[in-house]
C-alpha cells in the first residue's frame, strides 16, 4: 500500500506539472527563471517538462494499477530522482545559488529519492520472497 501511495503521488505531481507545462511552457520564466527565445527552445522545454514529466508520472500511475511495474518504477524514479537532486545540489554548491525554487525542488528529490530508495528494497525483498519460495 506505501508503494502505491508513493506512486500515486509522484503520478499526480509529475502529470500535472507536465501537462501545465506542456500547455504552457511559459510558467516556467516566474518560479524557475526558465524563458525560451525561440520556437526551438519552447519546443524544448514542451519536451523535457511537459512531454518527459508526463511520461514518468504516466509510467508510475500504471505501476499504481498493475503490480508487476512496481520494483521497475520505482527503480526509474531513484535514478531520475538522484540525478535530479544531486545535479542541482552540486550546482547550486558550485554557483552559490539557492533560490527558493532550488530549495524546494531540491528538497522534493531528495525526500523523493530517499523514498524511492527504501520502496524499492522493500519491493525487491517481496520480489525475492516470492521467487525464491
Amino acid at each position: 500500500m506505501k508503494i502505491k501511495l508513493f506512486l500515486g503521488f509522484v503520478a499526480l505531481m509529475f502529470i500535472s506539472y507536465g501537462l501545465y507545462c506542456l500547455a504552457d511552457p511559459s510558467i516556467l520564466a516566474g518560479g524557475a527563471g526558465v524563458v525560451a527565445t525561440t520556437m526551438t527552445g519552447t519546443i524544448e522545454l514542451q519536451t523535457m517538462y511537459g512531454g518527459l514529466q508526463t511520461s514518468i508520472g504516466v509510467m508510475c500511475l500504471l505501476a499504481v494499477f498493475q503490480p508487476r511495474f512496481q520494483a521497475g518504477a520505482l527503480m526509474a524514479l531513484v535514478f531520475v530522482f538522484a540525478g535530479l537532486a544531486v545535479v542541482r545540489v552540486s550546482l547550486g554548491l558550485a554557483h552559490g545559488e539557492f533560490s527558493g525554487y532550488n530549495v524546494l525542488a531540491m528538497s522534493f528529490e531528495a525526500v523523493a529519492l530517499v523514498i524511492a530508495i527504501l520502496l524499492q528494497k522493500s519491493a525487491q525483498q517481496v520480489g525475492d520472497g516470492v521467487l525464491n519460495s
